[in-house]
């Protein structure tokens, strides 16, 4: 395999006016080839040459689980061996460069990481990319429906995802406990408020804090339990809704009584939160269970203290969870063998082998629910298993009947923006309004 962290000149996709949506403006990356001595068509003598694919991606550690998934595959196809090349780019630069080639029709690799927000702007007009349906036909029954329809276009699939991305609630063991404050008695927000006074009497800290931009993952929750979202059902934006103001206002109330706190740096995704979380600053954080990584490797000094459990909820008998983010790995159509191609990434993603892979090696929740209860799963040794004060998969399989998707089309990307930029900062960090912040921001979508 080949690893390539390319440089790109962002002033060229300026010059497109394609921008758009959240994620990391790094322009320029390290150039860094490795080369391996592996699946060389030497080494596969006595069966057909290996077929060259490249893909591009924007995390390196998305390669560690390729080059397991590559090894497989060539291990039980001697006849279909594959030989991938890796170009891992920054986040704006690989979406915007990809984006450009396939418009351009040239350029393109054979497949690429996609991710969820800006996975709409790619199934805009006459999708570029590959219909995978074919390909996961077999898997089908085995997997998360939700996560292929959040990909998916006019029935044709176009995208596949490493996780199911279930929201769960991350309580800090030591604080809740110190306050006297029993975790498994919190059901609904209104108790989860209620634990927050309590903790904030008792320790002088937060129950939770919330987001002023990056990304709105922690508000998924309250929305979806509601039967709300980000978008309606017709794709339209969905800023002003009653779900949306609830969620809000709610919110604000935390604030106001200092049971929750603005994020530190504004985001859960940023060093100056990791390291107010690393010192127990807050009792607890809702994100999805991809967000297990981030504890891991960036709060270790809470290592034995963090609980995974089911998200609260409105109302009893409302979903405690919902699948957030995701990658969608998709096969362009200027791949030369584009039905190759598509059966490894089903292979890679959705057989049982993959699926234990995305939780042993990458720490996803896999989109394959069959496999969550395995013990090659639930026992294995990792270094999630060895953090957590609980075992993950218990918490997920509490919910597995309880995760619908959020609803995704062409306008997600820009409502996202919108929520990253002006919905969350003003109504957290200015204390406006809630309805008319929402009322202001829907109109400007418009």
């Amino acid at each position: 395999m080949k690893r390539k962290t390319i440089a790109y000149a962002i002033g060229v996709v300026l010059a497109f006016g394609l921008l758009a949506g959240c994620g990391n403006n790094s322009s320029q990356s390290t150039e860094n080839e490795k080369k391996s001595d592996t699946n060389t068509e030497e080494e596969t003598a006595g069966n057909k040459a290996a077929t060259d694919f490249e893909i591009w991606l924007t995390t390196e550690l998305h390669c560690d689980f390729y080059d397991e998934m590559q090894a497989l595959w060539n291990e039980e196809n001697p006849d279909k061996q594959i030989k991938l090349t890796y170009s891992v780019l920054p986040y704006e630069d690989m979406h915007n460069k990809l984006l450009i080639a396939l418009q351009a029709g040239t350029g393109a690799p054979d497949m690429a990481d996609i991710e969820l927000g800006k996975f709409a702007n790619f199934l805009k007009g006459e999708p570029q990319l590959v219909s995978l349906n074919d390909a996961i036909a077999q898997y089908k029954d085995n997997v998360v429906q939700s996560r292929l329809d959040i990909y998916t276009k006019d029935d044709n699939c176009y995208g596949l995802d490493f996780h199911v991305g279930a929201s769960m609630t991350y309580y800090n063991a030591e604080i809740l406990e110190e306050a006297g404050v029993d975790y498994t008695q919190i059901k609904t927000w209104d108790d989860f408020h209620e634990a927050g006074r309590t903790v904030l009497e008792k320790t002088g800290k937060p129950m939770c804090t919330v987001d002023t931009g990056n990304d709105p993952f922690f508000l998924m929750p309250f929305l979806a339990q509601q039967g709300g979202g980000l978008l309606k059902e017709d794709g339209t934006n969905n800023v002003n809704s009653p779900e949306m103001i609830k969620t809000l206002t709610f919110l604000q109330e935390m604030l106001d009584d200092g049971t929750a706190v603005v994020s530190p740096g504004g985001s859960h995704q940023c060093e100056e939160y990791w390291g107010f979380m690393n010192e127990g600053g807050a009792a607890s954080a809702m994100m999805p269970m991809w967000y297990m990584g981030r504890f891991t490797d960036y709060m270790p000094d809470l290592s034995g203290k963090i609980i995974i459990a089911p998200n609260p909820v409105w109302e009893e008998g409302q979903d405690r969870s919902v699948g957030l983010g995701g990658t969608g790995t998709a096969v362009t159509v200027q791949c030369e063998n584009q039905e190759l191609a598509a059966e490894f990434l089903a292979f890679a993603k959705l057989s049982e082998e993959g699926a234990v892979r995305e939780y042993t090696i990458l720490g996803f929740d896999p989109m394959r629910s069959d496999v969550w209860d395995m013990d090659e799963v639930k026992k294995a040794d990792t270094k999630y298993t060895k953090y957590f004060k609980n075992n993950p998969f218990e918490a997920l399989l509490e919910v597995k009947d309880e995760i619908p998707a959020i609803t995704v089309g062409e306008n997600f990307p820009d409502v996202v923006s919108a929520m990253n930029t002006k919905v969350m900062y003003r109504a957290f960090e200015e204390k406006e309004d809630p309805a008319a912040v929402c009322s202001e921001e829907a109109a400007s979508l418009k």
